[in-house]
Parts: C-alpha cells; structure tokens; sequence
C-alpha cells in the first residue's frame, strides 16, 4: 500500500518538534500590575518601543535548567567488555526565558525548557538568582509554570490574543543564545497557524507568527504588543528560515496554567485520528493510491486514519469517512474537530455525523485523555 503522506499519524496528539533548542521557562496567574503604559505613546517607535521594554523588561526573568542523560552506548565497550561498563551521564545545560505573572513568583515558560529538569534556577533582571520549583509542563501545547520563593515581583500585563490582526506591531523580550534581556521589534505575520502549516501533524495549537527576530533562548519570553501586554510566548523557530518564528498564544497558555497550577497536569482529550483537510490534490492522491476508499469532493475533513483501541475505533469511525458534525456543530475544517474534542469532557458522549460512500452516518465517540507518551 503507498503512503499517503511522508508524516506519521497524528492522531490528534502534539509532536512537540521545531521549538527552540535550549530548554526554557514560564508559568501561570493572573498578573498584578505595578505600572501602566501612558495612555498615549509616541508615534517615534524607538520612544513607545523603550517605554514598553522599561515597563516589562523587570519582568522577564532568564531560566537555567540542567538534565542528566546517559551517554550512548560506546561500541568500543560493547564489543570488548560485553556492555559492563556502565553508562556514563552527561549533564546538559539550558537556557530560556520566562515572564512574572503573579508578584508572589509565578513565571510561566516553555515546558521544553524545564521539563524533566534536574535544577531550575531562575534570575532576575535585578541580579537577583532563585531556585525555581516547577508546578507543572505539559508537553503537549509546550507551556509550563515555574515558582519561585519571593514576593513584591514586578509583573507583566497579559493582553488578549483572540483578536489579533497581522501587522500589529510585536516585541520579544528574552535571552537569546544567553544575551540577557535582548529586545526585537517587528509585526504579527500571521496567526492561527498551526503545526501542520509548518509539516508537522497537528492541530493542538494556533501559534502566532512574527517576524521579530526570535532565537534560541528566547524560548518561554514573552511577545507584547505595542502597549506592553503580553500576547504570545515565544516558543519555536524554523532552522535555517529568517523571519519566522512562533508563540503561543496568551489565552491559550493561560488555560494551560491554570491547569498546571490547579492539578499540577493536563488532561487532553482525543479520539484517535488522523485527518486532513480536503482540497483537489489531496482528493487525486488519495484516489491514485491504494487507500482502500475513494473520495468524491474536493472539500470537508476527511479521516485518513484510526488509531488502534482507541475511542474513534471502538466508535466505528473509519478511513474515508468525511466529518460533517461534531457535537451538532458544523464542519469545514480540521481546527473545528479538534476544538470540539477539546471542549467535551472525559466519558461524554460526542455525537459524530459522518458521510461514508455517500450516506450518512450517525456515531457517537466517548473522548479519552490523551495517551502519556514517553519522554523522548
């Protein structure tokens, strides 16, 4: 059978690639606001752009983080002394951001930079060096939440990032390959784009893109808008790509903290599958190749593939089917399904309508949490 796409499936579950490579930190809450931007800013982008790092540089804090890993296995030994030896570690060190939400020490950063993180110590623009304590990371949308013991913080104002527009102006604030509290300026390129748009399967997350300079050690930084609120948290570059990077936006880390913070997990919902978004090409590949079904529209959500013992399976959900409803709402998109899943609740009943070879068919999926995956 030929392989319908050189990407593994999906399944409804974040494959955390392309994030910045040190490892970086935030968290969750709330902010408490000690100063306000003036109500009216300059029109000189260095006076407004100044004003904005003044109020929110303080804030913004750099994270260390140090793992041990197991060295590879050296063949040398392996060969001679029948793998005896034992396996040495290696300690890796990190570097990320994070920003202040509470002024009691809540910080929220990318769960790439703290996760399974032996020490966390975290330091202010002040000088001033914390160990940090981790609440939660969650692998999945990359958001985490660090503590730390201090009170009196300065904090940063979190913004709404629902009703973004591109070319708004952006600013990262952060520290880039260790270059303390660097500041770049540009505009949102996009927004709402996913994983997927970048090759990678998935649809947990609607990044933001801009265009301010964003690099390694930026991770977990916060991205303002031209009032100094924060909008998005810096959390990916492309390699070798100038002028593309991504954050996550507010609203969504700040559901995840919240979660962090309450429970110290999140619990995501799936259903088991793999879709896409159907679109002439992807209608002649499929029907060239030896799928096992034929498609007969150019539009709609098509399931390409079921995840084995999973909720979709159990359901009777199959490849080929075209999603026409969740939840009685109606579909056009793959964002739409994965908002629905996520809005259900474990154990619900999710009524799925689906086009099969042209009739209709009514099926109702019980959502699970989200397989754990291993730590790679």
């Amino acid at each position: 059978m030929k392989r319908l796409f050189q990407h593994p499936a999906f399944y409804l579950a974040l494959l955390v690639t392309g994030c910045i490579s040190p490892r970086e930190a935030k968290e969750a809450e709330k902010p408490v606001v000690v100063n306000q931007l003036p109500q009216t800013i300059s029109n000189n982008d260095v006076t407004y752009i100044t004003q904005v790092v003044e109020r929110v540089g303080p804030a913004v804090v750099r994270i260390n983080s140090t793992r041990v890993a197991a060295s590879p296995e050296d063949p040398f030994s392996e060969r001679f002394f029948g793998g005896r030896l034992p396996n040495r570690e290696q300690v890796q060190r990190g570097i990320g951001s994070g920003f202040i939400t509470n002024s009691d020490g809540l910080i929220f950063t990318n769960a790439h930079v703290v996760a399974d993180a032996e020490s966390v110590t975290v330091i202010l623009k002040d000088g001033r060096s914390f160990e940090g304590k981790v609440l939660g990371a969650d692998r999945v949308t990359d958001v985490a939440v660090v503590k730390i013991p201090a009170t009196g913080l300065p904090t940063v104002k979190l913004g709404n990032s629902d009703n973004l527009l591109p070319g708004q102006s952006a600013i990262a604030i952060g520290n880039p390959l260790g270059l303390d509290n660097s500041v770049t300026q540009g505009i949102i390129s996009a927004t709402q784009r996913s994983i997927a748009d970048l090759g990678v399967p998935t649809e947990r997350v609607d990044f933001i893109q801009t265009d301010a300079a964003i690099n390694p050690g930026n991770s977990g930084g916060p991205l303002l808008n031209a009032e100094g609120e924060v909008i998005g948290m810096n959390t990916a570059i492309i390699q070798g790509a100038q002028g593309l990077g991504f954050a996550i936006p507010i609203n969504t880390a700040q559901r995840i903290t919240a979660q962090l913070v309450a429970q110290g997990r999140v619990d995501h919902l799936y259903i088991g599958i793999q879709m896409a978004q159907l679109n002439p090409e992807l209608r002649a590949k499929i029907n060239q190749s030896d799928a096992g079904f034929i498609i007969n529209q150019d539009t709609g959500v098509v399931v390409l593939g079921i995840a084995r013992n999973s909720p979709a399976a159990r359901a009777g959900l199959r490849p080929g089917d075209i999603i026409e409803t969740v939840n009685n709402v109606a579909i056009k998109d793959t964002r739409q399904v994965q908002q629905q899943v996520e809005a259900s609740k474990i154990g619900d009943r999710l009524p799925i309508t689906v086009n099969r070879n042209g009739r209709r068919q009514a099926i109702v999926v019980l959502p699970e949490a989200l397989p754990a995956k291993e730590p790679t």
